[in-house]
């Protein structure tokens, strides 16, 4: 049986629309309007990103900010891990690598720990190796990345030592930062100080 057409007229526009399909889109229409929404429709999910300084699941630690992009590093949370990797030498002293910043910790990381001998820098060394949560991404951070973790949650730091960066000053002294107050200093190579592994999360 040939459905029956239905021409609508609006002004100068005109439908032409088998009655069928009219109806179903008229049942729809009331439909709409007098039943509850459907079971089904999600609500908006709440944020889940975690307060600075707290845990954030499946990251593999603390949610140490944001940081936007810069040059070739994407836009990024830092996620600090929750416990330090121990007291370690910056190494290679007499050494002065090439290729490091005060910003790009993972860079820093990578060209140290990829050095013959990885040994000659213990605390980036340490901090590569650190794991947590599945994800074997950590890094030694650069100057400006610890100094981050002072602004932000100082209090997920010891208080009564220094810090290892990846940053480097010379053939001799790299920097490394105390949280009780946020001094960043130089410090001689064979020196012992704290590693805290940090990693991106990219957004």
């Amino acid at each position: 049986m040939k459905n029956e057409m239905i021409t609508l007229k609006h002004g100068d526009v005109s439908i032409k629309m088998p009655s069928s399909a009219l109806a179903r889109m008229a049942i729809a229409s009331v439909f709409a309007q007098v039943l509850p929404p459907a079971a089904n429709v999600q609500p908006v999910a709440p944020s889940t990103i975690p307060e600075i300084g707290q845990q954030w699941p499946g990251q593999g630690g603390l949610n140490g900010g944001f940081v936007h992009a810069r040059g070739e590093v994407p836009a990024h949370y830092l996620i600090i891990a929750a416990k330090d990797v121990g007291d370690h030498e910056w190494g290679g002293r007499g050494v002065e690598v090439k290729g490091l910043s005060k910003t790009d910790g993972y860079t820093n990381t990578q060209v140290l720990i990829g050095n013959d001998d990885e040994r000659k820098y213990p605390a980036a060394d340490a901090c590569a190796e650190y794991q947590a949560d599945g994800h074997h991404d950590f890094y030694l951070p650069a100057a400006a990345e610890l100094y981050q973790g002072w602004l932000n949650c100082p209090e997920v730091f010891a208080q009564d030592c220094y810090y290892w960066t990846s940053s480097q000053r010379s053939a001799y002294f790299a920097f490394g930062m105390t949280f009780d107050d946020g001094l960043q200093d130089v410090i001689v190579k064979f020196s012992e100080l704290r590693g805290r592994p940090v990693r991106r999360f990219v957004i």
